[in-house]
């Protein structure tokens, strides 16, 4: 294990120690920034989303904004806008918080889709464009959006164009008995101020290592026939009927190439973070499930047949071939 190896390590231990019973997210979150992508959390009110984004910001060098979205929220809200100076007679760009490098956007599907919109630019191409101007946003730029089930009165389901802009779809159940017993002994130690955890001090990543660490993802070996693999995964969602005419009956759009990319990148981020030099089968298909839920869309029947897109995934993994 090299030393960027140890250094992300030892962040993800420091983060799962405040974030209790979440290990999945918390490895989902360093994945994201790993792969350079965006990373979109649901999950019920009061599952620490908030926190473990926050807690990663205090680890990284940069800085790290919290936008919560509601039904009133504008797009210029976001991208920022241009004020007038009178005493100079011109216009000023004042920069609103998605120029800064960890962006929390807290129940993106609060708000309505003309401002969901606003982040699509921002997301895929990394800049903001506003009149006939357009910024570049800084070179680490991470959004972590979280959304509530979108069953819940007063949500807007997010548009197909943005979810794929988004690296991850990361669901976050309740933690166990256990992990909820020392969810409340940790919370009841930092509200006396006595925690250990609250005197800890450590090192933040500055973003050099974390650059050079997505390089050393990139250059993870994966060998060609699980290449294939990865690519026929993908492809699968987009033909299913070679697998069964079942999967065609469920399945009305599969993924885009941004889904191979992703799963690409994602699966190459695990097995580093793992400390092997070396992608395996389990790393591509444990990584599908946050990589494609959120990319398929289901027919009617499916969802008539009380399908979910993990369902349809798992059902996929199993029937194509493992090299």
């Amino acid at each position: 294990m090299s030393q960027i190896q140890t250094k992300l390590c030892e962040l993800k231990n420091h983060i799962a120690s405040e974030i209790i019973g979440q290990d999945v997210l918390v490895e989902r979150m360093l994945i994201g920034l790993l792969a350079d992508g965006h990373i979109l959390v649901e999950g019920a009110p009061g599952l620490a989303k908030t926190r473990a984004i926050n807690i990663l910001s205090q680890g990284i060098e940069g800085d790290f904004h919290r936008v919560q979205f509601t039904p009133d929220l504008l797009p210029a809200d976001l991208t920022g806008t241009e004020i007038y100076r009178p005493q100079q007679g011109t216009f000023e760009f004042q920069k609103g918080p998605l120029f800064h490098n960890l962006i929390l956007a807290d129940e993106i599907n609060r708000s309505p889709a003309k401002v969901q919109a606003a982040l699509l630019e921002a997301m895929a191409e990394r800049q903001i464009t506003v009149g006939q101007a357009t910024y570049k946003l800084p070179p680490l730029f991470m959004v972590m959006a979280t959304q509530n089930p979108i069953e819940q009165e007063g949500t807007y389901p997010l548009p197909e164009a943005q979810l794929d802009r988004f690296l991850l779809q990361v669901k976050v159940d309740y933690p166990n008995a256990e992990h909820e017993k020392t969810i409340l002994r940790l919370v009841r130690s930092e509200a006396r101020q006595t925690a250990k955890s609250l005197k800890k001090t450590f090192e933040k990543i500055t973003q050099a290592t974390l650059f050079e660490a997505r390089n050393e993802v990139l250059d993870l070996h994966m060998s060609e026939p699980l290449e294939d693999y990865l690519l026929q995964i993908i492809l699968a969602t987009r033909k299913p009927q070679a697998y069964g005419d079942d999967l065609a009956s469920w399945l009305q759009y599969g993924a885009s190439p941004r889904a191979t990319i992703s799963l690409d990148r994602c699966a190459r981020a695990k097995a580093w973070l793992a400390g092997r030099d070396f992608v395996s089968p389990d790393d591509i298909q444990e990584m599908a499930f946050d990589v494609l839920r959120h990319r398929l869309i289901l027919s009617y029947e499916a969802e008539a047949q009380g399908m979910t897109t993990d369902e349809v995934i798992k059902e996929l993994i199993a029937r194509i071939p493992v090299p």
